[in-house]
């Protein structure tokens, strides 16, 4: 990692800084962890399964239903532990990197809150699932090696960056659905707290690095925002895991599983999760517009 390529990274995280410091809290402390949760009640937001809006979920049972909400509740969660840990690895290998020198300090929050965020999603997908689904496949950073040293950089933190707004979207939703058990939305609830000091931090050395890359080699750009695509549309693809269905009784998993991701309904239920991303992909000057 050629970090001593690019420029030092100068960015004003005095508010951000301040704000993980007045709220701060325990999490081994703070969440109640009921002993068993209500067989009747869902663990996600029935619009936000994968098979919501289609007549693949109004085929399933009502036990189906409920049981899909929980296995793809832990597939949630499931992610949100295996892309906490990847961004911890980048993150790590950078926090005392003179490149990032200037916000060291915020780095070292972030790594703390991104663990003990991990450690609270475990605890609900092993307490009450009583597993973790595998990490799936991943678009590897490694598929642009012949890009700078600064757009590398670039992506990386694009990915960090894409992951939490995603995962965000999804947890601003059910922290207020009252129709999910306590301990459901309390989780979500305060992720979704500390996210949004992540993603505006992510957003400002997203554009940072961004300025470089178009400084330095314009023709990147659209390389740039070609992988972004993909990558929004792999992580969208990672919410259908065919073992959740297998789980919940739903027979033909894989073919269940093509058959949703392109249905209308889920393409319009894509575009309204990456839509807060997308718009600001765009106005960055990497989003579909700029892949030729």
């Amino acid at each position: 990692m050629a970090v001593r390529e690019i420029k030092p990274v100068v960015l004003d995280l005095d508010r951000l800084e301040n704000l993980a410091e007045s709220g701060y809290y325990n999490p081994y402390t703070m969440f109640d962890w009921p002993d068993s949760i209500e067989p009747d009640l869902p663990w996600m937001s029935e619009s936000l399964t994968t098979l919501a809006g289609t007549p693949m979920w109004d085929e399933l049972t009502r036990e189906q239903q409920i049981a899909l909400t929980r296995y793809e509740a832990i597939n949630f969660f499931s992610l949100n532990i295996h892309g906490i840990r990847e961004l911890m690895s980048e993150v790590v290998m950078r926090i005392h990197e003179r490149t990032y020198a200037d916000v060291s300090e915020f780095l070292h929050h972030f790594i703390g809150e991104e663990n003990e965020h991990m450690w609270f999603f475990a605890q609900f997908c092993l307490r009450y699932g009583g597993k973790l689904y595998p990490a799936q496949p991943t678009l590897k950073a490694d598929s642009v090696d012949h890009l700078s040293p600064v757009a590398r950089e670039l992506i990386v933190f694009a990915r960090i960056l894409i992951f939490e707004e995603i995962v965000d979207y999804f947890n601003a939703h059910m922290a207020t659905d009252q129709s999910l058990p306590p301990i459901a939305r309390e989780i979500n609830r305060v992720h979704h707290q500390d996210e949004s000091r992540h993603v505006a931090f992510g957003r400002m050395i997203f554009t940072h690095l961004l300025g470089q890359v178009a400084e330095r080699d314009p023709q990147e750009v659209p390389l740039v925002a070609e992988y972004l695509e993909n990558y929004l549309q792999y992580s969208i693809s990672t919410l259908y895991n065919p073992a959740a269905y297998r789980d919940a009784g739903i027979p033909d998993a894989l073919a269940l599983r093509r058959r949703a991701l392109e249905h209308p309904a889920r393409v319009e239920a894509h575009d309204q999760v990456l839509k807060r991303t997308r718009k600001f992909l765009t106005k960055a000057g990497v989003g579909r517009e700029a892949i030729t």
